[in-house]
């Protein structure tokens, strides 16, 4: 098998070359740049030691010239020797990214919790040193919550949607399954990040999980079950809740402005302060609902929209 161009002996033999090429640079550039003077020219001056002085004196531009050129190579064996080292150490430090990457996923795979809550905290530093990794880990994240708190409605013997009732005694989210709201911290306080997609967290049961001021803009959040779920001050700009279960959330001052809410089940939800901004409320059920000061400024509605007993706040 032939040596690859990046062997270390064709490698060698290309270093061999360059100093070749450099020594003879070195060496015949000056005399081409100032050529000696021709024995006739010498001939012509008026005594011998005019000839040896300006002999000299080329000499010595010549060798100054070569000084100039040594530093200069110099400079670009410098500089070369900074790119390739900055160069391999990134090269080092994608690696290491990669070798993290792995080895995060592989403990999100555990069977043991505290694992995998290394495993998520791995992925979020990971999503923190590298940027062009966020968008995947947030999928991997997304997938992960989806995973570990189905709520697979519309599939045969799937839960009924929503619930006949909202169970009051279910735990938080952090003590039922800690895994997957830990995934949901981290999501919810990510960068931001220019390429990103929807954040994709449809059919999950995340009845009471946490998500206080969590940076959702955009989720994707269809037939999600939220009861009870404790998220004011949160962004779900332009998120998709359609028949999402909300019933009891908290949601003051929570951002929903131009998110899809048809069908959303909001009885007895506080959305005080809240802004719904441009949202669709068609089909959505507010029975119940604290609207004190809520904005529904160009909502969308019609006579499917369920409003509380004090009608819709103007």
């Amino acid at each position: 098998m032939k040596a690859g161009l990046s062997s270390p002996r064709v490698l060698g033999a290309l270093a061999a070359v360059g100093v070749l090429i450099a020594l003879g640079v070195i060496v015949w550039l000056p005399q081409m740049i100032y050529p000696p003077l021709t024995s006739r020219e010498l001939s012509q001056l008026p005594s011998a030691d005019k000839r040896v002085d300006l002999q000299q004196a080329q000499a010595r531009v010549q060798n100054e010239f070569r000084s100039q050129l040594l530093q200069a190579m110099g400079g670009v064996v410098v500089v070369t020797g900074a790119v390739a080292g900055w160069r391999q150490l990134q090269l080092n430090r994608e690696g290491q990214i990669t070798e993290r990457f792995s080895r995060a996923i592989d403990h999100m795979g555990s069977d043991t919790l505290d694992v995998r809550l290394g495993g998520i905290y791995a992925l979020e530093r990971v999503a923190r040193n590298s940027p062009d990794d966020r968008q995947a880990i947030s999928d991997i994240l997304c997938a992960f919550i989806r995973e570990h708190a189905r709520w697979q409605v519309g599939v045969p013997d799937g839960p009924e949607h929503p619930t006949p009732t909202v169970d009051v005694q279910m735990p938080w989210l952090t003590t039922r399954s800690p895994d997957v709201q830990t995934a949901l911290y981290v999501l919810g306080r990510r960068s931001a990040h220019p390429r990103e997609h929807t954040l994709y967290l449809s059919r999950a049961d995340l009845r009471r999980a946490e998500l206080s001021q969590a940076q959702l803009a955009t989720v994707n959040l269809r037939h999600t079950n939220l009861s009870r779920a404790y998220m004011p001050d949160s962004n779900l700009e332009h998120g998709d809740l359609t028949n999402a279960d909300l019933r009891h959330a908290n949601l003051r001052r929570a951002c929903l402005a131009h998110a899809n809410l048809c069908d959303a089940h909001l009885q007895h939800a506080y959305l005080d302060h809240a802004v719904l901004r441009g949202a669709d409320l068609r089909g959505a059920n507010l029975a119940g609902a604290v609207l004190d000061g809520t904005d529904f400024t160009d909502a969308r509605t019609d006579h499917t929209t369920t409003w509380p007993d004090t009608g819709r706040p103007h």
